[in-house]
């Protein structure tokens, strides 16, 4: 099932593909966002900052991260899916070989074609990874499971989470920067861009109807 609830129509191993090509673009996309040293992530902000102080990679700590907030999950009665474990894996470890050969240091115009290709590449894969209808990410999960038990709205309990996960993030050594605001900004309309284009169901819903001929004034009776 997607997350509005409609099926999700394809191969199982067409799935599987798109779910791991899809996680492994966020990996990348994370590493652009942190080589161009102009505002990470909101989550990474907290990653960067814990990882300067225990003095591991930033990749291990988004590994251990989202393994705690999959273990909030049990409280929360979420149950994850095998994109969820694998969202917890994959992404961690694809970030931290592709920070290893990366250069660190660039001129400004090519950190700006980091950040914003990052963030671009970003939302596409955030179309892959959910379009997969494989699980969600322990992040989201562990949103959408505070919003249901709290009552209160998914925007509300995502931005109350992410703010504070920035501020901790910051005083810990945290790169936070205009990049971060941008993401913040743009991630929304980009996972709403890709996201049907990486789910078959939803593709041939929107072909249905538009292909549905529109009805006859004659024909309509008086219900709006």
């Amino acid at each position: 099932m997607t997350r509005d609830g409609n099926p999700v129509r394809g191969g199982l191993t067409r799935r599987l593909v798109q779910l791991y090509l899809g996680l492994t673009a966020y990996g990348v996309s994370m590493a652009l966002m942190i080589r161009s040293r102009l505002g990470n992530m909101p989550w990474d902000v907290l990653h960067q900052g814990i990882a300067q102080h225990l003095g591991v990679s930033i990749g291990w700590v988004a590994i251990g991260v989202g393994a705690l907030a999959l273990l909030a999950w049990i409280p929360l009665r979420q149950v994850p899916g095998l994109g969820t474990v694998s969202n917890v894996v994959v992404i961690g470890l694809v970030m931290d070989r592709v920070l290893a050969v990366l250069p660190d240091a660039h001129p400004m115009p090519l950190r700006i074609v980091e950040l914003v290709g990052g963030i671009v590449l970003n939302g596409l894969a955030t179309g892959a990874y959910i379009g997969a209808g494989l699980g969600p990410g322990p992040r989201d999960g562990l949103m959408t499971g505070l919003a249901r038990r709290t009552g209160r709205s998914i925007r509300l309990v995502r931005t109350g989470i992410e703010v504070v996960v920035v501020a901790a993030g910051w005083l810990l050594g945290g790169v936070f920067g205009v990049g971060t605001l941008l993401y913040a900004v743009a991630i929304g309309p980009l996972a709403q861009l890709f996201l049907p284009l990486f789910t078959p169901g939803r593709r041939a819903d929107k072909a249905a109807r538009t292909a549905e001929p529109a009805p006859q004034p004659a024909a309509v009776s008086g219900t709006p």
